[in-house]
């Protein structure tokens, strides 16, 4: 079980997908942390323990966010940006390799497959 955190641009829908894999899920808008800007919001993420989903590409930087130092990082970078298309990320990404797999490392999400960074130490 990982705990998840969904950011504020994603709809709070695909909490379900992954409430559904026996990971517990919240996003930051259910929290109230909406608008809160990247440099407040991530140790508070962090600070829970949590698993962060974004669409945020900034976040995918290595040396802002090091693989190893943090929970995990999920991009989803659909071709079109669209509920349905963050679904079925989300999903193959839950299918497989699975959260548990992604966990501590920097992973992005397209339709052509995930790239994982992991930690290099």
């Amino acid at each position: 079980m990982v705990k998840v955190k969904l950011d504020e641009a994603l709809s709070e829908s695909l909490l379900g997908p992954i409430r559904a894999r026996g990971h517990e899920a919240f996003s930051v808008k259910e929290q109230g942390w909406g608008g809160t800007k990247d440099s407040a919001l991530w140790p508070r993420v962090t600070a829970e323990g949590a698993f962060f989903v974004t669409t945020d590409k900034g976040f995918g930087d290595v040396r802002a966010y090091p693989p190893g130092s943090h929970p995990g990082i999920l991009i989803l970078r659909p071709f079109t940006e669209s509920v349905p298309e963050f679904w079925k990320l989300l999903e193959r990404v839950l299918d497989a390799p699975g959260l548990d797999r992604l966990v501590g490392c920097i992973s992005v999400a397209t339709p052509r497959g995930v790239r994982i960074r992991r930690t290099t130490a």
